[in-house]
């Protein structure tokens, strides 16, 4: 899946206050990882996060490998519907 970073970024704003840690249980990866999806750089995640980025307009384009972590933040916006 392709993305643009600003739009990553602005899911992940829009999340509630302990969301990184609820996803990360809930897939069994380190909070660290799911920090690292929305464009933090913690180096010591022992996991990869799965993303590429590439510069350009609107913060660039990031490619997904895999979207558990983007399935699992989507799932709890709209749970706050």
């Amino acid at each position: 899946m392709i993305i643009t970073f600003n739009e990553l970024r602005r899911i992940k704003d829009k999340l509630p206050s302990g969301s990184s840690q609820r996803i990360a249980d809930e897939l069994g990866v380190s909070v660290e990882t799911v920090r690292n999806y929305f464009g933090g750089q913690h180096l010591d995640a022992p996991e990869g996060a799965g993303i590429h980025f590439e510069q350009g307009p609107d913060g660039g384009v990031v490619t997904l490998d895999d979207t558990a972590v983007l399935d699992a933040a989507m799932r709890i916006l709209n749970e706050m519907k």
